[in-house]
């Protein structure tokens, strides 16, 4: 084989640079990789000697990448992603590739889980790693492949796309609240206990004005902190709780929950697949998308 005329840069030093620029810190990179915070620095010190370019400012308190170090990061990342990659299908047992996958735990539970013993069957080489957080993940730090995310589609160095669209509609127990022929709505609100999810606290008075009614009175309603929570309370008849398609779908389909007041309303929030701007995904995470996609009905 004919060695290239500009020789590769020690890998090592490869690694420990996109540790550092991954996670800003040299210190976080240290713990990443095993390793002191001085051979982090060494190493990147001796991978900016190779380049004859400064890759980080040192000139604060922390390191910060300079414009160099951005553009080299950004080029050399899909190819440290993929050698990451296509080790672990070696080490995997049967050569299965792995993909994380990171989602909301409510709409993992009700929506995605119950899928996945479809996918197995459907993609027996790709071991489909799910992350269920509320927090938001830095992409890259954390090394996830595809995010699903709530929200209007926009977060900076994330790169989304339409997944579902968000509904809500009021949801309770069968028997909690039946309506009367022509009764009204706002009348019936006043009789129930509403349930709150103090997560978001001002759905019930978005969805009351988006139905054109006054927002209800708040003043005795239960007030739980997640919509897992809320929705197990609903099921157990002790309120009127506002449900989100399509994480309130399945219990919907099993009918432990029913919606009394009908089809839902648009929230103007939705869930989008996401994945880290500019990383080249692997052919695995591809088929993933396709898979959430085809689910989602949005292929």
């Amino acid at each position: 084989m004919v060695e290239p005329k500009i020789p590769l840069p020690p890998f090592a030093a490869l690694r420990a640079f996109h540790a550092a620029a991954a996670r800003g810190r040299f210190r976080d990179a240290a713990e990443a990789l095993g390793v002191t915070e001085s051979a982090i620095s060494h190493q990147v010190r001796r991978l900016e000697d190779f380049l004859r370019v400064a890759l980080f400012d040192r000139s604060g308190s922390g390191v910060r990448l300079t414009a160099a170090g951005r553009r080299y990061l950004d080029q050399i990342d899909p190819a440290i992603r993929q050698i990451q990659a296509a080790t672990e299908a070696l080490l995997q047992p049967g050569g299965r590739t792995v993909v994380r996958v990171t989602a909301p735990p409510s709409l993992a539970a009700s929506w995605l889980i119950p899928q996945l013993g479809a996918f197995e069957r459907a993609h027996p080489d790709i071991e489909l790693q799910l992350v269920a957080t509320t927090r938001v993940l830095d992409l890259r730090r954390d090394q996830v492949d595809l995010a699903i995310r709530h929200g209007k589609g926009a977060w900076p160095g994330i790169e989304a796309g339409f997944l579902l669209e968000e509904t809500a509609l009021p949801v309770a127990a069968p028997g909690y609240l039946e309506l009367a022929s022509g009764e009204d709505p706002q009348a019936a609100l006043r009789r129930v206990r509403l349930i709150v999810n103090t997560l978001n606290p001002d759905e019930w008075e978005e969805w009351a004005r988006a139905r054109g009614l006054v927002p209800p009175d708040l003043s005795g309603a239960l007030e739980l902190e997640s919509a897992e929570q809320v929705l197990q309370v609903a099921e157990g008849g002790h309120g009127l709780a506002l449900g989100r398609r399509p994480v309130v779908d399945d219990r919907l389909a099993r009918g432990s929950l029913v919606a009394p007041f009908g089809a839902g309303d648009p929230t103007g929030a939705a869930h989008y697949l996401c994945r880290a701007a500019g990383a080249a995904p692997t052919t695995a995470a591809r088929r993933v998308e396709r898979w959430l996609h085809g689910l989602a009905g949005t292929t």
